[in-house]
């Protein structure tokens, strides 16, 4: 089985359809989207009707991503001293905002393959960086296996950071050689978790001030999504971290349209706005 995985589009419908025309090239069978999915200054409501479209093509499982759930937490205060989300809010049906209002925090979806968005307890917190020095430093092992409170799937698929990662998270009998067959990397007691990351399909670089004022820049304008091959058995399986062109023009023209500065940069460039 071949899925395609996505997370962080934030209203990137260029991003998004470039990212399905490249996915659909390459065999998938299921779409996995990680949530923060509507939150953005392009199209909102586009591209949630792309995203409810695809369901008749593929299976396609979806979580919620935090700012997913801020969009519809959103209150009368939130509305007025936030020009993006009142647009947000103006742009979307009611049916938008019910959908993701019943989307699931994570997915156990098979019992090896776990989907979040931050980590399995917090929509909010990075899994696999550390951001308090102000720039981000993967963690330590032992920092990973504690934010997963427990989850023992072999394969974790989380978001959140929009940055692409492949981590391997070893057991205590762990050494450090891969083991493969074929093509296939092989999850055995010396692999003992595989954390991916695929990246951002709409934004390739933020600046955030919490939980302390840090960026995140992959330093490239392209989409990135990322294809995981499921082998003969649950151990054994293979991605690739793609990266794909897009109509960067027209999203950023509705960036510049809602006075997003900082999204003009990021998408034009994959570096955040300095301050």
């Amino acid at each position: 089985m071949k899925i395609a995985i996505l997370s962080d589009i934030h209203s990137n419908i260029f991003a998004l359809e470039a990212v399905i025309a490249h996915f659909k090239r390459k065999s998938v069978d299921m779409v996995v989207n990680l949530g923060d999915i509507l939150y953005g200054p392009i199209a909102p409501q586009a591209t949630y009707e792309r995203l409810r479209a695809l369901e008749d093509e593929f299976s396609v499982v979806t979580i919620r991503g935090n700012q997913d759930r801020q969009i519809y937490e959103a209150d009368e205060a939130e509305l007025e001293s936030n020009p993006t989300m009142a647009f947000i809010h103006e742009d979307l049906t009611q049916e938008a905002m019910d959908w993701m209002r019943a989307l699931p925090f994570d997915r156990q979806l098979t019992d090896y393959l776990y989907l979040c968005h931050g980590t399995p307890d917090n929509d909010l917190i990075y899994l696999l960086e550390d951001v308090s020095s102000g720039k981000p430093v993967l963690r330590e092992n032992d920092e990973v296996a504690a934010l997963l409170a427990g989850n023992k799937s072999k394969i974790i698929l989380c978001g959140h950071t929009h940055t692409p990662r492949d981590f391997l998270l070893k057991g205590q009998d762990a050494n450090d050689t891969s083991e493969h067959e074929g093509a296939y990397l092989k999850n055995t007691n010396t692999m003992s978790q595989r954390i991916i990351n695929p990246g951002s399909v709409g934004l390739q670089a933020y600046s955030d001030e919490l939980p302390v004022p840090h960026a995140m820049e992959t330093g490239s304008p392209e989409a990135s999504y990322t294809l995981l091959e499921l082998g003969k058995n649950k151990n054994i399986y293979k991605l690739s971290h793609e990266k794909v062109s897009y109509d960067t023009t027209s999203a950023v023209q509705l960036a510049k349209l809602r006075n997003r500065d900082d999204w003009v940069k990021a998408l034009e460039t994959g570096f955040a706005l300095e301050a």
